[in-house]
């Protein structure tokens, strides 16, 4: 028999301590309560409301990845009912389950008819516990529109005993039935001031040290978007501490990102300038062969040229409709190396 395949072979191999210490960040520092919700002061105030009289409509959360959405369910769900009787009272489903219309009619049909599971001593006497279930129904505006013509049916026969949160973030894609059937909360990008304190605070209770600009580096390139920047400060501080070094800095943080070199974008920009589009053609190819990424060199380029005074309103209107069409090219899956080359010809002819 081989060495360590005895009777122990089913040994546990972490305590639950070692579980909680390699967690994400991102999951670890989710928001147990409404109060750790930050910058969605309208959404929260409202919600606490109803969180007093235990009244919950059917509710549309809608807004950009990253602020908040899906932790300010969980966390009202937590609150509602504890942590226990959530197991029974909710079910969630993501964009990673199918989610057509055989879903609808039968996996979320059947746990909304079920009769409402009854609630603990203890969880009486520490939650408001009410009479219903939630199911929550995570990137809705994937679900196909046969499947939201669905559920409108399913939301109004089973209100009694089932509540609905659908998330998402174009609310446009919700079919007008069923979005008018919902509370509609808009969740916005976070501030400067809240998304700082919040990865301030993962980054002390981490033990991270960080030169001054580090923070606004990762929120400038997240956008908004507090899980993404939480997840860069993460590998950041995953980089030092395997490279040995004392400080996350902002170099660090944008190779991580996959942001352009200020000298590589200055290059660019001087090729076009040029109007050369033989030496435009040499250093696409070079700059391709390099890893870079083509919606990088878009965004960056879009900064660069509307933000800066030295080009007039004609010359900018033009770039920026350049720019939005190779986005759109890209965002479709045409060949990065292609829509590259022709958005810099372009631009070197306007």
């Amino acid at each position: 028999m081989f060495e360590g395949f005895g009777r122990n072979k089913r040994r546990k191999v972490g305590s639950e301590e070692d579980s909680h210490q390699s967690k994400p960040w991102v999951e670890k520092y989710r928001p147990k309560q409404l109060d750790d919700i930050a910058a969605q002061g309208h959404a929260v105030t409202v919600l606490k409301k109803t969180l007093q009289s235990a009244n919950l409509p059917h509710m549309l959360f809608y807004g950009p990845p990253g602020t908040g959405k899906t932790s300010t369910i969980l966390a009202l769900a937590k609150e509602l009912f504890g942590p226990e009787l959530m197991k029974s009272r909710i079910l969630e489903l993501n964009a990673s389950d199918e989610r057509g219309i055989s879903i609808v009619r039968e996996k979320v049909k059947n746990f909304a008819r079920l009769t409402v599971s009854k609630p603990s001593k203890n969880d009486l006497e520490n939650y408001p516990c009410p009479p219903y279930k939630i199911i929550i129904l995570d990137e809705a505006d994937s679900m196909t529109s046969d499947a939201q013509s669905a559920l409108r049916r399913t939301m109004e026969t089973y209100s009694g005993v089932t509540r609905f949160c659908l998330i998402c973030n174009y609310v446009t894609r919700i079919i007008d039935p069923l979005a008018s059937r919902c509370s509609k909360f808009r969740f916005k990008p976070l501030d400067a001031t809240n998304a700082i304190d919040r990865l301030r605070y993962v980054a002390t209770e981490e033990s991270v040290s960080y030169e001054d600009d580090v923070l606004k580096t990762i929120l400038d390139i997240s956008a908004g978007d507090l899980r993404r920047a939480i997840t860069l400060l993460q590998s950041a501080a995953k980089r030092i501490q395997y490279t040995g070094a004392e400080n996350v800095t902002s170099q660090n943080v944008k190779e991580l990102a996959g942001v352009v070199p200020d000298d590589i974008l200055k290059m660019i920009v001087e090729k076009v300038s040029n109007k050369n589009v033989n030496d435009i053609i040499e250093y696409v190819n070079e700059f391709t062969k390099s890893g870079w990424s083509g919606a990088a060199v878009i965004d960056q380029l879009h900064d660069y040229y509307i933000s800066n005074d030295e080009y007039d309103t004609a010359f900018k209107n033009n770039v920026s409709m350049i720019l939005f069409d190779t986005d759109a090219k890209l965002s479709n899956g045409t060949n990065e190396h292609l829509q590259l080359l022709n958005l810099l010809v372009k631009i070197s002819q306007v």
